[in-house]
């Protein structure tokens, strides 16, 4: 929490916003690290309603539990992020044998079920908050390739991203911005790629001491007349709120989908935890 509102909540700010830096249940990321020798613990689960993979043809409802991240505060403006979910579960509500992985496929059955894929990332913040401009930062991250192009909900690629971070806090709300780009391989070959244009824009504002509404647009634009399969356009529109309770913050949010492909409408939960780990030389 570092919004600027009156007495106690202030002197949160000041002693406790750096270990709080991440978004949870947002996706749009705070420039602001977690601070030097710090690591941050976050957990959670994902229902997506009429979630769909257009390279494999599936479609239905799917539950990713539990969804983790782990950041390690490797400077006072540098991180290591892994994020990831362990279990995909995906209840089968379509198939489209004419999609351009279905062959692959080895699902019998309406579930499948299956590991997420990983993504590790570097964020470092190079311009602090001052009272007249936005902090700065920038992120790069890969995407690793642990998902089963057999299992079919998630694309067995690997794929990179790179991103300008920024956030100001004007009295009670924290507005974050993200800009970039991502380089998506071509999922249906491996031969080729899409380069899409990454965007987010997130909001915090403080109700109380405790408790903070939140909600973002997330998403990325391909540059492709016509995409290649699972390198589409896709969009979030998300909102929800956090509840802080000495060092773990408890989140929840509904969150619509923006496209023809993207889930319908969904659902996030989890908590985050940071503590002091070790000590930076």
């Amino acid at each position: 929490m570092r919004f600027r509102i009156p007495g106690v909540v202030f002197a949160l700010c000041v002693v406790a916003g750096p270990a709080f830096a991440q978004q949870r249940p947002l996706v749009t990321e705070d420039p602001e690290p977690i601070g030097a020798g710090r690591v941050l613990i976050e957990g959670g689960f994902d229902l997506a309603h009429d979630y769909q993979n257009p390279v494999s043809g599936l479609k239905g409802n799917l539950i990713s539990v539990p969804t983790i991240g782990i950041s390690v505060g490797l400077s006072s403006i540098a991180e290591l992020q892994i994020d990831g979910a362990i279990y995909n579960s995906l209840s089968i509500t379509s198939r489209n044998p004419g999609a351009p992985n279905a062959a692959l496929l080895t699902v019998i059955g309406d579930s499948t079920h299956d590991i997420s894929n990983a993504v590790i990332a570097t964020k470092i913040r190079f311009l602090a908050e001052t009272a007249s401009r936005p902090a700065v930062g920038i992120r790069f991250a890969m995407k690793l390739p642990n998902a089963s192009n057999e299992k079919g909900i998630d694309l067995d690629t690997s794929d990179v991203f790179g991103e300008l971070l920024f956030a100001k806090t004007v009295q009670s709300i924290r507005v974050v911005g993200n800009l970039g780009a991502g380089i998506l391989t071509n999922p249906t070959s491996g031969i080729g790629q899409n380069d899409v244009l990454l965007y987010g824009l997130s909001f915090a504002r403080a109700v109380t001491q405790e408790a903070e509404l939140v909600g973002e647009l997330n998403g990325r634009a391909s540059t492709r007349t016509a995409a290649l399969p699972g390198t589409e356009s896709r969009g979030i529109l998300k909102i929800g709120g956090r509840y802080t309770h000495g060092p773990v913050r408890f989140d929840g949010g509904v969150f619509l989908g923006l496209t023809t492909i993207d889930p319908t409408i969904g659902f996030t939960a989890g908590f985050t935890y940071v503590f002091e780990a070790f000590k930076v030389p």
